[in-house]
């Protein structure tokens, strides 16, 4: 979280919805729907379905509830603009970018009864889609496992686990709903067979802090053809610091909330999660595919800054939109479409928010660089 502003973003999601509520600035209120509830740049890639197809859809549904639309579009706006200050673009872009963002959004909800608007991919995101799909299992083996080799090395983000979770996670695979899970891919039978070949705790970022994570090197068994070897992500489920609109709709089971966010939001990666328990606690389950891949934006000129937002808010909005009858997203777009200043094509609400929390970000992430200077030492 040090690394970077927009890193420090990415890691403070239950700071974010704190500073938007001391802010005390009153957001619209939308039609209560699943939303990503960590809406920034990263959470947003190229996502294989099971029939090997991708496109650029939400990625990562861990704070997934039934909310506000108008959170995933702040908090999106507020990660777009510390990258913009990341790659030093002046001001006058970042208030470009969250026009770019809002309009993006609203043309997703405008299509029709039937259609959502899609604004074309830019090329930036042309980029990143050649490069998903063109990966194989040998990219991402190298990229988790630093080889092909059919085991988890242990180091720095690879830990040995005890002998009870061993067993459980051998249980794991052993059960139906794992196999059927992995067989799910279209080029798979649907009668092969799971072996369990190794198992390490998974030392990956602020996702891993506090919480179980589990790699799974997985070896499917298919009788008359060479065997293949998947990587599977156990994942614990913890309450999510997103605020709910309707907590008495969402599953109870932060796990099933997780995979259900999904379902609505990223269908992609909907289909291909299982839900489960390890050591007693609530688990998501899904198997990595080479082609999902997080979007990175350290670097962007003005132009390309420009359309990303678009792009993205029109992500986000199809993800929304799909979920909404037409009259409802009549009704949301109106809400939208009110309080907009002269002076900037956004509507008032969404840019004070953004230059209130990114000013929150910026003194919270130097207080936060400060600590861990102070932590590490001078000789480390």
């Amino acid at each position: 979280m040090a690394r970077s502003a927009h890193a420090f973003v990415r890691g403070n999601t239950r700071q974010f919805y704190t500073w938007l509520e001391q802010a005390g600035r009153s957001l619209p209120q939308g039609p209560t729907l699943w939303i990503c509830g960590d809406c920034h740049v990263s959470n947003i890639g190229p996502v294989a379905d099971r029939e090997g197809e991708i496109d650029i859809q939400v990625r990562d549904l861990d704070q997934a509830v039934l909310g506000n639309p108008a959170h995933d579009i702040v908090r999106l706006a507020v990660s777009l603009a510390t990258a913009a200050r990341g790659s030093d673009l002046p001001g006058v872009v970042t208030t470009r970018m969250v026009e770019e963002l809002i309009e993006g959004y609203e043309r997703a909800m405008g299509g029709g009864r039937k259609i959502l608007r899609i604004v074309e991919r830019p090329d930036s995101m042309r980029v990143v889609m050649k490069a998903a799909m063109k990966r194989r299992w040998k990219h991402l083996a190298r990229e988790r496992m630093n080889g092909t080799h059919p085991i988890i090395p242990e180091g720095r983000r690879f830990w040995p686990v005890t002998a009870a979770e061993e067993a459980e996670l051998h249980a794991l695979t052993a059960s139906e709903g794992m196999r059927q899970l992995v067989t799910r891919m279209i080029h798979r039978d649907d009668a092969a067979a799971l072996e369990l070949v190794d198992a390490k705790y998974w030392v990956k970022g602020c996702s891993s802090l506090g919480r179980l994570r589990y790699a799974l090197l997985v070896r499917v068994l298919t009788p008359g053809q060479r065997d293949e070897l998947c990587l599977v992500d156990v994942k614990e489920a913890i309450a999510a610091a997103a605020p709910s609109t309707a907590p008495g709709d969402m599953p109870a089971d932060n796990a099933e909330r997780v995979r259900e966010g999904a379902v609505h939001l990223a269908p992609n990666l909907g289909e291909r999660m299982l839900t489960g328990r390890i050591g007693g606690r609530t688990v998501f389950v899904r198997e990595l595919r080479p082609q999902d891949l997080k979007i990175d934006l350290e670097q962007l000129d003005e132009r390309q800054a420009m359309e990303v937002a678009r792009y993205l808010g029109n992500v986000v909005g199809r993800g929304h939109a799909r979920q909404l009858t037409w009259k409802l997203r009549k009704a949301w777009l109106a809400e939208l479409s009110r309080n907009r200043p002269q002076s900037i094509a956004a509507p008032s609400w969404l840019w004070r928010s953004v230059v209130e929390l990114v000013a929150a970000h910026e003194a919270a992430y130097l207080e936060h660089c400060r600590k861990f200077a102070h932590h590490i030492g001078p000789d480390d």
